[in-house]
């Protein structure tokens, strides 16, 4: 006998909540970061996010062992920038943060995906999957801001961690208020790839919802006309 989708015990289904604590947890950290060392730290609790949140999801192996690749080259890179400063180090233990934030959220769709219904797990797994979309983006943009020889912001300079994440979330939610702009490419590409896969994850997000959401009182395959004409039956 197979086991379908509403079959499997969901042992896994509280581990979304700790996901989103960590992204919190995450982007207070890259938001008080101001010195080398606390890249380093800020690349282990990632990697603990990105653990949590494979491990709920129920991945793949080659995502893990994909996701445990990156984290070795991230946490190498972040070690010898702490003893040389060098900027180029920075940006490649940025590009592996972000590639790292990139993972999970493909391992946490495709959970979703083999749902059949809407419950609270599903929304914060939602939840979790944007949040991460979005650092991803961030560190991105922070890798840049540290490898590319102008400054990221033109006039604004190059900018902290902080304003990075926070450009980040703006452009994923099309919200554009405008105080920062990225100077040139490849910047402006991102930034114009990152409000695509904002919008594009919302209506998919939506449209998932929309499709397994049924109150409680509705059997699989009613309708609110089929419970309608049930009552008036009665």
């Amino acid at each position: 006998m197979t086991e379908t989708s509403r079959d499997l015990p969901h042992r896994c289904d509280s581990g979304y909540g700790p996901v989103l604590f960590l992204i919190v947890g995450t982007y207070l950290l890259a938001v008080l970061a101001e010195r080398r060392w606390t890249v380093a730290v800020l690349v282990t609790v990632q990697t603990a996010t990105v653990w949590q949140s494979l491990r709920v999801s129920r991945a793949r192996q080659g995502l893990r062992h994909a996701g445990a690749v990156v984290f070795t080259l991230a946490l190498a890179a972040a070690t010898v920038m702490l003893l040389t400063g060098s900027r180029l180090l920075s940006g490649v233990a940025f590009s592996a943060a972000a590639a790292l934030y990139l993972l999970a959220p493909v391992a946490i769709v495709r959970d979703l995906s083999r749902r059949d219904r809407v419950d609270r797990e599903t929304l914060l797994g939602a939840v979790a999957a944007y949040l991460l979309i979005g650092m991803a983006f961030g560190f991105a943009y922070q890798c840049l801001a540290q490898v590319q020889p102008g400054p990221l912001f033109g006039e604004r300079g190059d900018p902290a961690l902080s304003e990075t994440l926070f450009f980040s979330f703006v452009t994923v939610t099309t919200t554009g208020y405008g105080d920062f702009v990225p100077a040139g490419n490849p910047a402006q590409t991102i930034a114009v790839l990152e409000a695509l896969t904002g919008q594009l994850f919302l209506v998919t997000a939506v449209a998932k919802v929309v499709e397994n959401w049924r109150p409680r009182n509705w059997g699989p395959g009613s309708s609110p006309g089929d419970d309608a004409d049930q009552r008036e039956m009665r």
